[in-house]
């Protein structure tokens, strides 16, 4: 069986869930090649750089008009998507020609609609598979063509339902992530190698792409904390982050501790703190780690999820961030931190609390989707066998 994964690099969530699945599929699958590819730096590098960019740059400098935006082509069929993907479309056959899929996959929703409209004209009959990434639905995702749609949550199924999905074709059977997020670590040891305490507590700070002042004015604050715990901070290839963090790190080691100013607070000296570069093995840090501080995108909370590991999240970006947020929240598997010593009071409040930290690691086992991998693959012979 030969299987098209289709996506696109608008945040590294839709690259990471085709990674995932490709290997899941390739590890227990017989007889089956699978192709990844980048369906903007496909049809052309300067629209993939256009494209990418644009969506960061929004993203970063105007989220409330990136808000604005999402929500807008959520009322209806977006006209400008449609243009878009209805030009773009054509460049995608040589592709398909080549490779001759038996099923196709699309983990972005501009890879979904051009495959659907191509379908549609009677250029392609192998089934479309959509794998959705984020904890709510947004019409750019539904299309007439599209075979069989994987969400993340049975919340999802109703609403689009009414937004025109057949019911039936929906599945909640969860995002993919790297079966490496279920395996279990020998935490003492990875702490140990880390150079940190087994003993202790542990917070994970997810930094990732976005931005540099806001997650260092939250690690300034967390580390005000009147409680004994240690912090591993993973900045991704934010390299201007990582150097402002190792500076921070040691510049407030050589400050002497100032007097309480409250039960919660005790602004020195900093927490025992290990900052790592770009790492393939977020997984180990995950496992072993009681709080995760992070943005909400849609592989990261569910790769959290994977590690039953609670989350303080921040920066939400409105629409697809914020959705997750409240899905979080809603299902006691997350709290939501603030700027400044509200921030700190949060974090307080997790850490000094174990029985609450607990009921949230426990909201977080029951959301399992550790059978996402085998059910999605079963969904896709199905499909091809019909």
């Amino acid at each position: 069986m030969k299987i098209l994964i289709l996506t696109a690099a608008t945040g590294g969530g839709h690259l990471r869930a085709s990674s995932a699945l490709k290997s899941y599929i390739l590890e227990t699958q017989e007889d089956c090649e699978v192709e990844i590819v980048d369906t903007l730096k496909y049809i052309s590098p300067l629209l993939d750089k256009t494209v990418t960019e644009g969506y960061e740059a929004m993203a970063k400098r105007t989220p409330k008009l990136f808000g604005s935006l999402y929500k807008s082509t959520n009322r209806g069929k977006s006209k400008t998507t449609y243009f878009f993907c209805n030009i773009f479309r054509k460049y995608l056959m040589p592709l398909v020609e080549e490779f001759r899929p038996d099923a196709i996959i699309s983990t972005h929703p501009f890879a979904t609609e051009m495959i659907s409209l191509l379908k549609e004209d009677g250029k392609i009959t192998a089934p479309l598979i959509c794998v959705m990434t984020d904890y709510g639905p947004h019409r750019a995702w539904i299309h007439p063509y599209v075979d069989s749609y994987i969400v993340s949550n049975e919340g999802m199924v109703d609403t689009m339902a009414k937004m025109g999905a057949p019911r039936e074709k929906i599945h909640p059977y969860g995002i993919p992530v790297e079966e490496s997020f279920y395996e279990k670590m020998d935490r003492a040891e990875v702490l140990r190698q880390l150079g940190l305490s087994p003993d202790k507590p542990t917070v994970l700070i997810m930094a990732g792409s976005f931005g540099v002042s806001n997650i260092l004015r939250i690690y300034n604050n967390i580390i005000k904390v009147n409680l004994d715990f240690q912090i591993i901070v993973i900045t991704g290839k934010n390299e201007r982050l990582y150097e402002a963090f190792n500076k921070l790190i040691l510049r407030n080691s050589r400050q002497k501790p100032l007097r309480d100013v409250s039960v919660k607070l005790k602004p020195k000296p900093s927490k025992p703190t290990k900052v790592l570069f770009f790492t393939n093995e977020v997984h180990k840090y995950m496992q072993i780690s009681d709080l995760i501080i992070t943005k909400p995108g849609g592989l990261t909370v569910s790769e959290a999820l994977a590690c039953n590991l609670p989350m303080a999240i921040f920066d939400a970006i409105p629409g697809p961030e914020t959705e997750n947020a409240e899905f979080l929240i809603d299902n006691n598997m997350a709290v939501k931190i603030q700027k400044g010593s509200a921030c700190s009071e949060t974090i307080y409040d997790l850490l000094s609390n174990q029985e609450r930290l607990e009921e949230m690691r426990r909201s977080c086992s029951a959301f399992d989707k550790s059978s996402s991998g085998p059910k999605i693959v079963n969904e896709i012979q199905k499909l091809v066998k019909d």
